[in-house]
Formats: C-alpha cells, sequence, structure tokens
C-alpha cells in the first residue's frame, strides 16, 4: 500500500512504525472474512481493511471525528485478521497506535473518560475489585433482572488442593502469575496449576510484588501506566528469573499474549529493555510447558465426559497456539465436541463487554450457540475474561482446563 505521512507526524517514531505496517497491507481483504465486528454489522470500516484506511488517511492529514474513534474502538483487538492475513500485517499494533493519536485529537466524552478512569483504577487492584463485586452482589435484589445477571458472584473459598510430593530435591522452579481479576474470581485456576507441577518434582513461586500484566492500561491507551505495570513485574521477577526460574507461566492466556510482548513493549526503555527481552523469552502458556512433560503427569484412565472448549483469542491468534490444550484434556479423559467457528471471539475481550455491550453481547449468544451443538457436560476455556463471559449466559459449567485436568490426576 501506498502511504502519505503528513508533515506533523514525520517526526513521530511511532508514526514510521505505523507507516511500516500500513505499507505492508495489500488490502486484499482476508481479514474480513474473519473479523467478528465485519461478520455482524457488514460495515466495511468495522473491519480490518476498513480501519486501515481509516489510519492511513488520518496520519495523510485528514480530520478525525468521533465516528472514525468508534470504528476503532468497535475492533476487539481479537487478532483474527493477523492469523488469516497473508501479508503478515501486525495490525492490533497498528490499531493501538492509531487509536492512541486519534483519541488524542478527537477526545471523549465524560462519560467515557470516567468509565475508563475508573476502570484502570479497580479492575488492576484486586482489593479493589473484590470490593467491587462484594458490593455488586450484595445490590442485586435491587437491580433489574437482566442486570443482575452480569453481576459476578465471589467464588465460595476453598480449601486449596494439597500438591503432591516433589520427586525432585530441590524441587525444578518456575513463576507464575496470580493475575488481578483470576486472582478475585477464579482462584482455582492457579491452585489447579500449582497441583499439576508437583506432581512433575516443580514448584511455582508467585511473588506477592507482582501484579496486573499491564493489557487492561495498554488496551485503554494508558501506555505509561501500563510500562509501570510492567517494570513492577520484571522488579519482582528478576531474582527469581536470576535464581534460575526455568519459566513464566501465565494461566490467564489474555495475560500471558501481553507478557510476551514486554521485550517489545519497553525496548526503548534503556533500565529494562534487557530484562523485558529476558521476561519475554520465558513468558509460557502453561499448556506450552505441560506438552513438554504431558507423557509424566499420572492422568487417572477414565471417561469424563464432554467439553466444548472456546479458545481464547489471546491464546490463538495472539500467542498462536493450537492444540496443545485440546490433547492435554484429551489426556485426562475428556471426550472434545466439535465448535463451530471457533476461530471467533467471544466477546469478552477485556474490558469489550463493559465498553461496547451490544455487540459483545452478540457475539456471546453466537459463540454460546456453537458451543451447546455438542451438548458438552463442561465448557473449557484458557482466559479468565472468556470464562466469566461464558458463564453470564451459559446454564452449563465454564471452567478453566487447568482445573479439569487437575482433577483427573492421580489421588
Amino acid at each position: 500500500m501506498q502511504t502519505h505521512i503528513a508533515p506533523r507526524f514525520q517526526n513521530d517514531p511511532s508514526v514510521t512504525e505505523a507507516d511500516a505496517i500500513l505499507r505492508s497491507c495489500v488490502h486484499c481483504g482476508f481479514c474480513t472474512a474473519t473479523c467478528p465486528t465485519y461478520q455482524i454489522l457488514g460495515d466495511e470500516l468495522d473491519g480490518p481493511r476498513g480501519r486501515i484506511y481509516l489510519i492511513k488517511e488520518f496520519f495523510a492529514g485528514a480530520p478525525a471525528t468521533e465516528h472514525t474513534l468508534e470504528h476503532l474502538d468497535r475492533c476487539l483487538t481479537c487478532r483474527a485478521c493477523e492469523t488469516t492475513c497473508p501479508s503478515g500485517v501486525r495490525y492490533a499494533r497498528l490499531a493501538e497506535i492509531g487509536r492512541a493519536h486519534i483519541e488524542a485529537e478527537v477526545g471523549r466524552s465524560a462519560l467515557e473518560r470516567l468509565k475508563r478512569r475508573l476502570l484502570r483504577a479497580i479492575v488492576p487492584h484486586p482489593e479493589r475489585f473484590r470490593l467491587l463485586v462484594q458490593l455488586g452482589d450484595a445490590c442485586k435484589p435491587l437491580l433489574p433482572e437482566a442486570l443482575a445477571r452480569k453481576v459476578p458472584t465471589l467464588p465460595k473459598p476453598k480449601p486449596r488442593p494439597t500438591a503432591p510430593q516433589a520427586t525432585a530435591h530441590p524441587p525444578r522452579r518456575v513463576i507464575a502469575l496470580a493475575g488481578c481479576v483470576q486472582s478475585v474470581m477464579t482462584p482455582a485456576t492457579g491452585a489447579a496449576l500449582e497441583q499439576i507441577l508437583g506432581t512433575l518434582g516443580m514448584a511455582a513461586d508467585v511473588p506477592a510484588r507482582a501484579g496486573c500484566c499491564g493489557a487492561l492500561s495498554l488496551h485503554l491507551g494508558a501506555h505509561s501506566e501500563a510500562h509501570d505495570y510492567m517494570r513492577r513485574n520484571i522488579d519482582a521477577w528478576w531474582p527469581l528469573i536470576e535464581a534460575g526460574a526455568e519459566a513464566i507461566l501465565v494461566s490467564a492466556s489474555g495475560c500471558g499474549s501481553m507478557v510476551k510482548e514486554y521485550g517489545e513493549a519497553l525496548q526503548n526503555d534503556p533500565d529494562y529493555a534487557e530484562k523485558a527481552a529476558r521476561v519475554a523469552a520465558l513468558a509460557r502458556d502453561p499448556s506450552e510447558w505441560l506438552m513438554e512433560h504431558a507423557g509424566e503427569i499420572p492422568f487417572v484412565a477414565a471417561d469424563r465426559g464432554t467439553v466444548a472448549f472456546h479458545v481464547p483469542c489471546s491464546l490463538q491468534h495472539a500467542q498462536r497456539l493450537h492444540g496443545g490444550v485440546e490433547m492435554l484434556l484429551q489426556r485426562a479423559g475428556y471426550r472434545l465436541t466439535e465448535v463451530r467457528d471457533s476461530h471467533l471471539c467471544c466477546g469478552s475481550a477485556g474490558t469489550y463487554s463493559i465498553l461496547q455491550p451490544v455487540l459483545s453481547q452478540q457475539l456471546l449468544d453466537q459463540k454460546l450457540s456453537a458451543l451447546r451443538e455438542g451438548e458438552p457436560d463442561c465448557i473449557a476455556t484458557a482466559n479468565v475474561g472468556c470464562q466469566m463471559h461464558l458463564q453470564n449466559g451459559s446454564e452449563t459449567p465454564v471452567r478453566h482446563w487447568l482445573e479439569l485436568c487437575a482433577e483427573a490426576l492421580a489421588p
């Protein structure tokens, strides 16, 4: 694609990067076939090719409007278009740069600014988030039924499973990220990971100082804040890395895709660039790590029923991981159903379900319809956001695949 950058942008490094991405696009339109919002709205400007055109024209000097920003905001950043693109266009990075510049020029309403500020002030902080959920749960009787269904309920405390005794002395060690939302809403996920690792003679360190991965702030345009979260995590993990931690396991695939990009995010930080690159190289989804030891995991042979696996976009499109979770579930004794249009987003997408509730609900309805076709006993996924979003509309239990695998271990 030919581009022209307006004089006011020519000394901006981020626009130079965007220009290189724009030039890699051949405008073939293959991406529209897998874009969830284009499938629903049928508007060229609500698909990747149209959004690329809007960004291209803006950097060429065309004025941006609220409608320009609206089309960019409707993007889920699911990255299905990147999986489809034959030219390797880095659409998510381009959208991030374009949205930041256009938002700075157009601005947002006071209400929209407040929404984003509250999300950034509450969600990345587990204690604040827990308090908000408790408050919402207490107010459920006062809410309309449709709204009450959307308010999550804190899980009841359960005894933490005791990991089997490690066979190696001292045990091999990895780092695990508890996560902000996951640590509050689905703590059983982290417990399941530790239990499985214990059967392999491994131990997980979960530093208390580590917290939000930074993805929420980054996607809401607060780049400096996101980088601060990344630096805090690197500082928390670094002593363990120097002590020989073999990997950083991130069981929420959305957070995992962010940690794997720390090196790029902090590449211009003289104090953290090298450390960030090292952290990104160590980051693994648990399915990657456990697949290397799949034959050693002591699963008890049994038919454990049917499972429909929803593959989060962050796992299949951002991390480009395919088949590992499915194979581990099958080894654990679960029968997997076929899921139609498994490449499409469920509509969770971080804060998307809050900021774009109508589109998010349509995507949720479509996804649940596809997942139910195989009449599964359980729906499994690999990301806490997807898990909560799917459970809001499903009577079938929705669980993290690690929990299912942990239940299949020998006692």
